[in-house]
C-alpha cells in the first residue's frame, strides 16, 4: 500500500452526456475510485514527480445506458488513473 500523501486538485472536469442531475454523484464516485486506486496501486510516474499536468484527455469512455452515477465514476477514474500511468515522463 502507498503511504505517500498525494494533494489532488482537479480544476475541471467535463462530463459531456451525463444528465446535470447525476454530475455531482459521478463525480465523487470519480473521487472515491481515484483515491482508492492511488492508495492501493503504485504511484504513476506522472503524478510521482509533482507538479501540475495542465490536462489529461481520456478520450470517450462506453457506458452503458442504465449505468449508475458509482459506475461511471469508477469508469472515469480507471482511465484518470490509465492515462497517469501511460504518461511519459
Amino acid at each position: 500500500m502507498n503511504q505517500n500523501r498525494i494533494d489532488l486538485h482537479i480544476e475541471e472536469l467535463i462530463l459531456r452526456d451525463v444528465p446535470n442531475e447525476l454530475r455531482h454523484r459521478v463525480a465523487e464516485a470519480l473521487e472515491r475510485e481515484l483515491a482508492r486506486l492511488l492508495a492501493e496501486q503504485e504511484l504513476p510516474a506522472a503524478a510521482a514527480q509533482g507538479g501540475h499536468i495542465p490536462q489529461i484527455d481520456i478520450g470517450p469512455i462506453n457506458i452503458a445506458a442504465n449505468a449508475k452515477p458509482d459506475v461511471i465514476g469508477a469508469q472515469i477514474a480507471q482511465s484518470v488513473y490509465g492515462s497517469l500511468s501511460n504518461k511519459e515522463t
